[in-house]
């Protein structure tokens, strides 16, 4: 996982100063709704057999209009660093 500052960065941002999002490619879903990611980025991704990815949804008018996937590694370190300050007061 990416690091800065001794914590972990992660995107959040749009914008094109940071770099972050960018359209990498285009899938098709075929008629089993599976798609393939392509080889260069999952290498790119260091993505690899077993690795698990989360969807995350962004709902606009009633209309699911963005699917992204985020490594599960990434997004268990958000929940952590979202939560921990709640659980420090339990």
């Amino acid at each position: 996982m990416p690091k800065k500052n001794g914590k972990a960065a992660f995107c959040s941002s749009l914008s094109k100063e940071t770099g972050c999002c960018k359209v990498e490619s285009i899938v098709a879903v075929d008629e089993r709704g599976q798609m393939v990611l392509p080889k260069e980025l999952r290498e790119k991704a260091k993505l690899r057999a077993g690795d698990k990815l989360a969807i995350v949804s962004w709902d606009k008018g009633g209309e699911i209009c963005c699917l992204y996937l985020i490594k599960t590694d990434y997004l268990a370190e958000s929940v952590r660093g979202f939560l921990g300050p709640m659980l420090k007061e339990v």
